[in-house]
């Protein structure tokens, strides 16, 4: 591999030569730490046959160590400016730039056109920070999902989708996301290692996708849960009763349910809300339908 580009000297050198200055409406801070990018690509990627794909990737810090570690990567970028430099800086052996918006993108067809039969594909990416959720839901909710998802993101947020019931930072992003895949701890990276330096700490997490649950009409029970967490103080079953509209459903629901009318939703385990869901299906539909 060249040099590493995750250096300052680097980082300044590409932005000297070709005039690249970091964009806040794009959410852009280069990494200048290459064992993080590194660390990063390690955890990601298991073996060179796998489809790599990535967002954002910037000047290519976190991208070279992709192409070194996989045969095929495919990088989503919007910034007009900078597949000209992956691709002098980086090559075309192994990378493939789409210039698209990664929300546009059918994510579907993408994957579904360029896996090869059992190939693993990695989602690998150090996420825009004010984009985070509404991509990873994007994954979450497609039928040709990754395997694995590897991104760095805001701490705070990181702390919430690895949350466990009774904890602070545990809210409907912790279930919805456990209900669908196991989250853990990469590592934590700090402020000090991008440029221009964040006001805030980062993490990397990885999402692996399991088949442990299964409900019906998964939307609908996924606004169940995001209704018990509207208010976090108030009891989870002043939280149903709103969305039910209705009082005496709620309460019979939580029983059937062998939940306390009194606990709140941060205490409930996935489980919990799974069974609260499926023990009433037909009386929820009905009252939403």
């Amino acid at each position: 591999m060249k040099e590493p580009i995750a250096t300052i000297k680097n980082t300044r050198r590409i932005q000297e030569e070709h005039g690249v200055h970091t964009k806040k409406s794009f959410g852009q801070n280069f990494i200048i730490e290459p064992k993080v990018v590194e660390k990063i690509a390690n955890a990601a990627i298991r073996s060179k046959d796998d489809l790599v794909i990535e967002v954002g990737p910037g000047i290519g810090a976190l991208t070279q160590y992709l192409c070194e570690k996989a045969d095929h990567v495919i990088a989503f970028e919007i910034d007009e400016r900078l597949p000209e430099i992956l691709y002098k800086e980086i090559g075309d052996e192994h990378l493939e730039i789409i210039l698209q918006d990664f929300l546009e993108a059918d994510i579907d067809k993408v994957i579904r056109e360029r896996r090869k039969s059992g190939q693993r594909v990695d989602f690998v990416s150090n996420l825009p920070y004010y984009i985070t959720t509404p991509i990873l839901f994007k994954l979450f909710e497609a039928q040709e999902h990754p395997d694995t998802i590897t991104v760095m993101l805001q701490k705070e947020v990181g702390e919430r989708f690895l949350a466990k019931n009774s904890s602070k930072s545990y809210n409907n992003l912790s279930v919805v996301t456990q209900y669908r895949c196991d989250v853990k701890k990469i590592m934590d990276v700090s402020r000090h290692v991008f440029m221009p330096k964040p006001n805030v700490d980062s993490m990397v997490i990885q999402f692996t996708f399991h088949d442990k649950y299964h409900v019906q009409d998964e939307p609908l029970f996924f606004d169940m849960v995001r209704a018990c967490f509207v208010q976090r103080r108030k009891t989870i079953y002043n939280n149903l009763q709103a969305w039910l509209a209705d009082k005496e459903l709620a309460a019979e629901m939580l029983d059937r349910a062998g939940i306390g009318a009194s606990d709140r939703a941060q205490q409930l385990r996935v489980e919990d809300f799974i069974r609260l869901y499926e023990v009433n299906y037909e009386k929820i539909r009905e009252r939403k339908s």
